[in-house]
């Protein structure tokens, strides 16, 4: 089976899971913290060199105080637990605003921990204007736009898997992401399974993977 080097995973439906369970909105986002390790490890095992997980973006923050709250808590969590596995970890986005957790900024340079192996990308309070802001200066954008992304140290992305049943990228690293696969699970990210991964794994190596040639 060809496995994909980077995958990028937008772990969505947090806020209907737990209103299907009776909960308030923001207690779904908590829970998504187990399947993200579980996950993270069927692409130890898989031989996946790369993994990008979407936290929350700019456009999250204007959600209500309790919910700001509780996503940013799920991050610094889910970076935590990380930082206990053999990865090369690293967060990105918007550290200069105030909506982005202080816990995080030490892992805003990318660091070795355990034995290292697979990088991981954490996307944090990041928005796609941020992420192309510097592009107005570079002189030659075909040849040089990924030296002008903020996100340059994030390699091009071979599949997208997003859950939650939405067709859309929520503005998910658009440079990485231009020649991505995407595929999209109707369960919510709390309700994760295994057969989910293993399913998209299936499915990408039937694609036809040309880059735009």
């Amino acid at each position: 089976m060809r496995i994909p080097e980077h995958i990028g995973i937008i772990p969505d439906g947090n806020r209907r899971w737990a209103e299907s369970k009776g909960m308030s909105k923001e207690k779904g986002y908590m829970i998504g913290t187990g399947p993200g390790l579980e996950l993270f490890k069927l692409c130890q095992q898989s031989g996946v060199k790369e993994l990008t997980y979407y936290g929350f973006t700019v456009d999250n923050t204007k959600r209500p105080a309790e919910q700001r709250k509780a996503f940013s808590g799920a991050c610094i969590h889910a970076v935590e637990m990380l930082s206990k596995e053999d990865a090369d970890l690293l967060v990105i986005g918007n550290s200069d605003s105030p909506m982005f957790p202080e816990e995080l900024l030490p892992y805003t340079i990318r660091k070795t921990f355990g034995t290292g192996g697979m990088k991981v990308n954490f996307l944090v309070n990041y928005g796609w204007e941020w992420d192309l802001n510097y592009l107005k200066m570079a002189k030659n954008t075909k040849k040089n736009i990924n030296d002008y992304i903020k996100s340059k140290d994030i390699s091009r992305v071979d599949l997208i898997i997003r859950w939650g049943g939405r067709r859309r990228l929520s503005g998910f690293l658009p440079v990485q992401s231009i020649y991505s696969d995407f595929y999209v699970i109707d369960d919510y990210w709390p309700d994760f399974k295994p057969e989910h991964f293993w399913n998209a794994l299936e499915w990408y190596d039937h694609q036809d993977i040309t880059l735009g040639g």
